[in-house]
């Protein structure tokens, strides 16, 4: 596997490491962070969930789960999500952030990264990520990075006994 590291200074996004065992549920393990997720992201976010993560990621080729740093310190995740068949030409991208990481700009930072490996690199020709409708910090992130919203995808999400909307964002490869 080559190493994907991508970097604006402050902000890197790199492969997981082991070194990132402790950190995975000190920060995931917060209902907060884990409310506006997949529940594929677990909570509680225990370290037996930190391990099997990290051994997941581990055998990625090429790698579409990566780790969030900021200031050297993991902050959070950022991955691409693969469709099929039909829509094997686009990619699902999530991320998320330790509660203390919210408000710095650091999510917007780690998409800007990494968009190009996903449309230049691995040639995807289309990036969607889907947002719970309350989440209008995720939707900014998504609008700073030239990501346009598609859509409302009406009472699309059931989660901890909630249903809610979700809108569509995606960006395109250019020709």
């Amino acid at each position: 596997m080559r190493e994907c590291t991508f970097s604006d200074g402050d902000v890197v996004v790199r492969p997981y490491r082991d070194t990132d065992r402790a950190d995975l549920p000190r920060l995931g393990n917060n209902p907060a962070v884990s409310e506006y997720l997949s529940m594929v992201f677990p909570h509680p976010y225990t370290d037996a969930n930190a391990a099997e993560w990290l051994e997941v990621t581990s055998r990625q080729d090429p790698v579409m789960d990566f780790a969030i740093e900021y200031r050297g310190a993991l902050a959070g995740g950022v991955g691409l999500k693969p469709m099929i068949l039909d829509y094997s030409g686009t990619v699902e991208l999530g991320y998320w952030l330790g509660q203390e990481y919210w408000g710095k700009g650091i999510a917007s930072r780690a998409v800007r990264l990494i968009v190009p490996y996903a449309l230049d690199e691995l040639l995807y020709i289309r990036i969607h990520a889907l947002v719970h409708s309350p989440n209008v910090a995720s939707c900014r992130v998504l609008e700073k990075n030239g990501f346009e919203r598609e859509g409302l995808l009406r009472k699309l999400v059931r989660k901890n006994g909630i249903i809610r909307d979700a809108f569509i964002y995606s960006r395109l490869r250019n020709p």
